[in-house]
């Protein structure tokens, strides 16, 4: 027998795919009802919440993400991009360049010589 909290976050995913954002969450709510602190079902969450428009929402939630998982790059350049849309843009450049750097750190554990991100350049804007 199927988990239900996997069965709820892949129906999650088929309405998110077809575009269902509300359905989506709702269906990601009934996976984070079992399993309160997954943080791909959270990041989903946000996604959908950001595609609706709510970024205030998207924020709070990537933010909850982000305790969850802190070395997470994906999370910061989530937040990055929700901020962005919000317009807060020197708070997206922020969370971007800490998704670099958390990046990078995970490319040193394989790579020693792994060049340090570029810092210099502005963050392309992508609203």
């Amino acid at each position: 027998m199927a988990d239900p909290k996997v069965v709820h976050h892949m129906a999650g995913l088929k309405q998110f795919g077809q575009g269902k954002f509300e359905e989506a969450i709702a269906e990601y709510r009934k996976a984070l009802a079992l399993a309160p602190d997954w943080p791909e079902v959270l990041n989903a969450v946000a996604i959908a919440q950001s595609k609706l428009g709510r970024h205030d929402e998207a924020v709070a939630t990537i933010q909850r993400v982000i305790q969850l998982t802190p070395e997470d790059p994906f999370a910061f350049t989530s937040l990055s991009i929700f901020l962005q849309r919000q317009g807060k843009i020197p708070e997206a450049e922020a969370a971007g360049a800490k998704a670099r750097m958390l990046n990078w750190k995970q490319e040193l554990k394989t790579n020693p010589n792994a060049p340090p991100p570029d810092n210099g350049g502005k963050m392309k804007v992508i609203q």
